[in-house]
């Protein structure tokens, strides 16, 4: 299979930039996920790779050849649309093996595809229904086993499970991940949603205002994210980052202080870095109803239940933060008293936003 390379790709409509200097490597047989919300460029730039837009700027390689100019139907691609875009008056059957049948392909082989995709898609006793007699989740299916019996060398989806129920789509990501392992195409899938892309992908590219943010596996996404939009993105509920006062050992919120690490400290001092936002996740922080050793103390706002765990918002210094509890002792107006795990804290420079890295041994899984 392929690579798909974008060097120092702009996309415009007029005056409106959509993708801005776009420089990013699909490894072939990976699966990337063009992540981020909607209006960042994501769709445009899986559309670009699909020759179904025109580059503003810059180069598109798939495979070394330079696409700009290429046409779609010679670039090998196959393609699983938002609405799915099924032909309404052909039956299963005849959606699944039209393109084939354009391309001539044996009629032995289309049998053998088809067959194989029904089996794997669980279609065989829709084949003879239209569209409008399938369920969302069944077309679904269809336009999959379309792509699928293609076997092109790469496979784009641009939010291909949007319109199924939640339950459905935890099978379909099941089912796609699986296709992708036995076919091993170069596979580009957009979504919004940061589940999909943390149980599919093997790195996530994550897009932001046209401007790529990051891209890495989804472990160093949500661990060590790059810069302050990624850290808030990613994760549900999302950091929590708040600009702080930075002490030779310490930080301060307001009137509060809160000792810094040995080896954070001198991470900062070796960065140089003054102006700084501090970020913890909500499962990283401790809750008590006593003052703890370096806790900082606040009012409960009101508490989420989500299930197995609890979503407590605090008010600290004007400031909302939240935690995460498996504890529902938790109640609104109480006095509480956090304290961020220190091995967990991530530390962002206020005007970039960007992150200033991490001591070493934190890097090192020490």
């Amino acid at each position: 299979m392929k690579e798909i390379r974008f060097e120092h790709v702009y996309k415009s409509y007029g005056k409106t930039e959509v993708v801005t200097d776009l420089n990013l490597t699909i490894q072939k047989g990976e699966r990337l996920i063009l992540l981020g919300p909607s209006g960042c460029g994501k769709s445009t730039t899986l559309r670009m790779i699909a020759g179904l837009e025109d580059v503003s700027s810059g180069a598109i390689y798939m495979d070394q050849q330079k696409v700009n100019h290429l046409p779609s139907g010679k670039r090998n691609v196959a393609m699983v649309f938002q609405n799915y875009a099924l032909y309404p008056h052909m039956n299963v059957i005849d959606n699944i093996t039209y393109g084939l049948r354009v391309q001539k392909v044996p009629a032995d082989e289309i049998k053998r595809r088809t067959e194989a995709a029904l089996d794997m898609l669980q279609l065989k006793e829709y084949k003879d229904r239209l569209p409008k007699d399938l369920s969302g989740g069944q077309r679904q299916r269809v336009a999959l086993a379309r792509a699928v019996v293609k076997q092109g060398d790469y496979f784009l989806l641009d939010e291909p499970l949007s319109n199924l129920d939640a339950q459905l789509r935890v099978s379909a990501r099941k089912e796609l991940v699986k296709i992708h392992e036995m076919y091993k195409q170069t596979l580009v899938y957009v979504t919004h949603d940061q589940v999909e892309a943390m149980t599919v992908a093997d790195r996530i590219a994550l897009m932001y205002k046209g401007k790529l943010q990051m891209v890495d596996t989804p472990d160093n996404v949500y661990h060590r994210p790059a810069n302050i939009f990624t850290a808030t993105f990613i994760g549900s509920p999302p950091m929590n980052v708040f600009n702080v006062d930075v002490q030779p050992d310490s930080i301060r919120f307001t009137s509060q202080t809160l000792k810094l690490s040995p080896e954070w400290s001198q991470h900062i001092q070796q960065t140089g870095e003054k102006d700084l936002a501090f970020g913890i996740r909500p499962e990283h922080i401790d809750l008590s109803k006593i003052p703890t050793p370096n806790s900082l103390k606040g009012h409960i706002k009101f508490v989420e239940n989500h299930g197995n765990h609890y979503g407590v918002y605090m008010d600290i210094e004007g400031n909302e933060w939240i935690a995460m509890s498996e504890s529902k002792r938790w109640l609104p107006h109480e006095t509480v008293y956090i304290k961020p795990r220190a091995d967990k804290i991530h530390m962002f420079n206020q005007q970039t936003t960007d992150s200033i890295g991490y001591p070493k041994s934190l890097n090192n899984g020490e």
